[in-house]
């Protein structure tokens, strides 16, 4: 089934600036859920210098060390999984606030519905409920999912001073240092650069920044005493 609309017209423009042969037609079907991954995809993504990590901590008054602890807890499997594909977690719920249609695992007023697909090196299928999204209602599908070695939820492009949420993602999917690049801006942007600056091996040090990254959820997940583990490492 297809969805013919003027946003799927707008994701295959995108698209095609990029390089995918494809028609922009508003339909968005095999080929367009096809570009997406193409265009996507970076096996030969860029690694942060040590340098520019250093120039990253300074902007923030931090450590290495801290922002070493934070990454490691938000995406344990690094930036990218070995397709190529950047690190994501597709969040229905997300998708409910925009459309307002019930798909079970696109769009739905419940979170989760988070499965593994092991015919995809175990990572989970973020990236097939995105592409299945954006053949429908084009690029807002990628504001429902967190992208990259900090989990940056996509909705958050404009705040963070990207031209678009497709250019957020595309740029997390070009070089790691643009991983870091943006946890930097959200820190700054939601007030968090204090909470950062205090993490250490001490889990009371860390709930400030685990409450304003991670939600009011974050001890059930213990995200604080994931990062002061983290810290003593």
């Amino acid at each position: 089934m297809t969805y013919p609309t003027n946003k799927v017209a707008d994701l295959q423009y995108w698209l095609v600036q990029k390089g995918a042969n494809i028609k922009i037609d508003g339909v968005g079907g095999p080929k367009t859920r096809q570009a997406i991954f193409d265009v996507f995809r970076n096996l030969r993504a860029t690694r942060i210098a040590h340098a520019e990590r250093l120039k990253l901590a300074a902007r923030t008054g931090a450590t290495l060390r801290q922002i070493s602890a934070v990454s490691a807890v938000e995406a344990p499997r690094g930036g990218w999984d070995k397709t190529g594909m950047l690190t994501a977690l597709y969040e229905r719920h997300y998708g409910w606030r925009r459309w307002r249609v019930r798909i079970p695992l696109l769009s739905n007023p419940k979170p989760g519905g988070y499965t593994i697909d092991a015919d995809r090196d175990g990572m989970n299928d973020s990236w097939e409920k995105v592409a299945d999204a954006a053949c429908r209602f084009g690029a807002e599908a990628f504001e429902c999912a967190s992208w990259g070695k900090f989990q940056i939820m996509g909705a958050w492009w404009e705040k963070l001073g990207y031209k678009s949420v497709l250019d957020f993602v595309y740029e997390l999917s070009r070089s790691e240092y643009a991983h870091y690049d943006a946890f930097v801006r959200y820190l700054e942007e939601f007030n968090l650069v204090k909470a950062f600056r205090q993490v250490s091996s001490n889990p009371a040090d860390n709930e400030e920044l685990a409450e304003g990254y991670n939600g009011r959820n974050f001890r059930k997940y213990e995200y604080h005493i994931k990062i002061a583990r983290e810290m003593q490492r």
